[in-house]
């Protein structure tokens, strides 16, 4: 037998019919769906030293379950002694199996660690049905080793969805589990 993620169970089992009693979708191809997650982390502070930009990318990698790519500048700023094609960043990007099994550590393990939580702020889409979110400290996630860290780093999570406006999307996440703020929902 297959192995198949919990959230993506509930995403089929629970999720799209309850999508498609609200939205009153035709098709369940209509039902919109999480396609991947972005996972960035900007290091200004590489510019002076090169070896952060290793640690980022072994974190990141630890933390995604998935190899994460450096990234290099565009362009070159003489105000922050940049230059073009130096090392920047790293993310990576989350499809598939990884993907849920990401959300589902996320939103069961991660979240539950921020210190002061009272949910996420509702407010960060983007109008295309994508959601950003940021993330202070690395460290909330638990296979990051908190005596192996040298520096606290933050992250960007973009949650990419086929949803065509922001009310599905907020619907969709929110039905996957995501702890929104206000439960209010967006105007259509």
């Amino acid at each position: 037998m297959k192995y198949v993620p919990r959230l993506k169970t509930k995403y089929t089992n629970e999720v799209v019919p309850k999508l498609i009693e609200k939205f009153d979708y035709k098709t369940i191809m209509q039902v919109p769906r999480l396609q991947k997650i972005c996972l960035n982390q900007g290091i200004g502070a590489a510019t002076a030293d090169k070896k952060l930009i290793d640690t980022a990318v072994k974190e990141l990698s630890l933390i995604a379950g998935q190899k994460a790519v450096p990234t290099m500048a565009k362009k070159s700023v003489s105000n922050f002694k940049l230059r073009e094609g130096m090392p920047i960043g790293a993310r990576v990007t989350l499809r598939g199996e990884r993907m849920w099994e990401f959300l589902d550590r996320l939103l069961a393990v991660a979240l539950p660690r921020v210190r002061d939580f009272r949910g996420i702020n509702d407010k960060s889409f983007d109008g295309r049905g994508n959601y950003s979110m940021g993330v202070l400290e690395q460290i909330i996630f638990p296979e990051i080793d908190l005596d192996k860290i040298n520096k606290i780093q933050g992250m960007d999570i973009t949650f990419v969805t086929s949803a065509p406006t922001d009310a599905e999307a907020y619907e969709l996440l929110s039905l996957l589990g995501m702890p929104f703020k206000n439960k209010v929902s967006l105007q259509q």
